[in-house]
C-alpha cells in the first residue's frame, strides 16, 4: 500500500486510529557551477531560473521519498501535517527538510445515496428540498473524533 500524504492534520475520508511517530526526510544540495554561471546571466535579463526550479523539485521529491521510507518502516498508512523547511548549510549549499506525523488510518464508511426513482429528482437533477416548517438543529461537531498529530 502506498503511504498517503496530507498537509492537513487529518486525512479526508479516513479515520486516524493511531499516531505512530514524527517522520522526516532531508537532502542537502549544492549549486552546479555551470548552472550557477547561467543563472547569474539570467539575473541580468530576468526570468525564471529553470535550473534552480528543477534542482528544488528534485530535492523535494528526494526528501519526500526518504520520509516515506521511514513511515513505511513504522507501518504507517499515511503522513499528516506535512511541512517543508529549508536552511542554508554552507555557501552555495542548502538543505530541504520535510516532516510530518506517521499515522495508521482506516477508510471511513461512505454514505451511499439510495437508489431513488428517476421522477424523484426535479428537472435540475437535484432532489427536492423538504417542505417542513421546523428547522432541524445543526449537527454538532463536538462529538466528532478529532486527532491531534502533536500529542
Amino acid at each position: 500500500m502506498t503511504v498517503q500524504l496530507s498537509n492537513l492534520e487529518h486525512l479526508p475520508n479516513y479515520q486516524i486510529t493511531e499516531r505512530l511517530d514524527v517522520v522526516y526526510g532531508s537532502t542537502v544540495r549544492s549549486k552546479h557551477v555551470g548552472k550557477d554561471l547561467f543563472a547569474g546571466l539570467k539575473n541580468i535579463v530576468g526570468g525564471e531560473l529553470t535550473a534552480y526550479t528543477e534542482l528544488l523539485e528534485e530535492s523535494r521529491q528526494e526528501a519526500i521519498d526518504r520520509m516515506v521510507v521511514k513511515a513505511e518502516a513504522l507501518g504507517a498508512d499515511a503522513v499528516v501535517g506535512l511541512r517543508f523547511s529549508t536552511s542554508s548549510i554552507a555557501q552555495g549549499a542548502s538543505e530541504l527538510f520535510v516532516y510530518g506525523t506517521a499515522v495508521k488510518a482506516v477508510p471511513m464508511p461512505q454514505q451511499t445515496q439510495q437508489n431513488l426513482p428517476h421522477d424523484f429528482y426535479n428537472q435540475t437533477g437535484q432532489a427536492p428540498q423538504p417542505t417542513h416548517t421546523q428547522n432541524p438543529a445543526p449537527a454538532s461537531t463536538d462529538d466528532l473524533p478529532r486527532f491531534n498529530p502533536f500529542g
